[in-house]
């Protein structure tokens, strides 16, 4: 059946004992890749990292080296003590890590590679030490451009007081180019794991209406009430 290709064996992705999280988001996405490039960020449906959306978020590139959060877990809230939506991803962490997060945002998108980054929190007065994991797993946007990441932010150990942000003290990069050959030309859509009916859990807000004018006096209604007293 072509459905089988979606399916993997999640068990070698499972076995982090710290942070199965990160192992289960990035088998989630490795099956909605299905042999691509990259999924589509319309693909993802939360049913299929239930387990893991406190920690999962999607990132929006807005600039060189910057990615704005679209959509964020609760725990991402609980690290920074405030809704996180719409900030930069930068603002977990230290100002002399940003540069190194910047680079390696640069790298997902326009690799497009996947990042797996070692993090450790500040320490100081309320602020214990924190060992945290990342994963940048690179999409497509509607519009067909690689804007789009999901990834997986993972801590163990008391978060303490808030805000807490992060040194980067390893990182890895998979360049997805190498060895892909034919399938990187053709790039193929492939039916999403899960039916794309159910988005709610990683749904994002949609645009607030306005109304561009008010309506002219001079402009006829289009419905008229007549009455009659036949």
């Amino acid at each position: 059946m072509d459905n089988q290709r979606n399916v993997i064996d999640m068990s070698p992705f499972l076995n982090d004992s710290r942070h199965p999280s990160i192992r289960e988001v990035e088998a989630y996405w490795q099956a909605l890749r299905a042999g691509r490039l990259v999924p589509r960020r319309s693909e993802v449906d939360p049913r299929g990292i239930e387990r893991s959306l406190e920690y999962a978020f999607i990132a929006e590139r807005i600039a060189p080296g910057l990615a704005r959060l679209r959509i964020a877990g609760s725990h991402l809230s609980d690290l920074m003590g405030m809704e996180v939506r719409g900030m930069p991803l930068s603002a977990f962490f230290t100002p002399d890590a940003r540069t190194l997060c910047g680079d390696v945002l640069e790298q997902v998108f326009d690799g497009p590679a996947t990042a797996e980054l070692i993090l450790s929190a500040e320490r100081g007065i309320g602020k214990p030490a924190i060992d945290a994991r990342m994963i940048l797993l690179p999409m497509k946007s509607d519009l067909g451009d690689v804007s789009r990441a999901l990834g997986c932010f993972s801590t163990q150990g008391a978060i303490g007081r808030s805000p807490r942000r992060f040194n980067i003290t390893g990182h890895s990069l998979r360049d997805l180019t190498v060895g892909v050959g034919a399938e990187r030309r053709a790039d193929s859509p492939a039916a999403p794991l899960n039916p794309p009916e159910l988005q709610h859990g990683m749904a994002e807000s949609p645009a607030p209406f306005t109304q561009d004018r008010q309506p002219l006096r001079s402009e006829r209604p289009h419905l008229r009430l007549i009455r009659s007293d036949d």
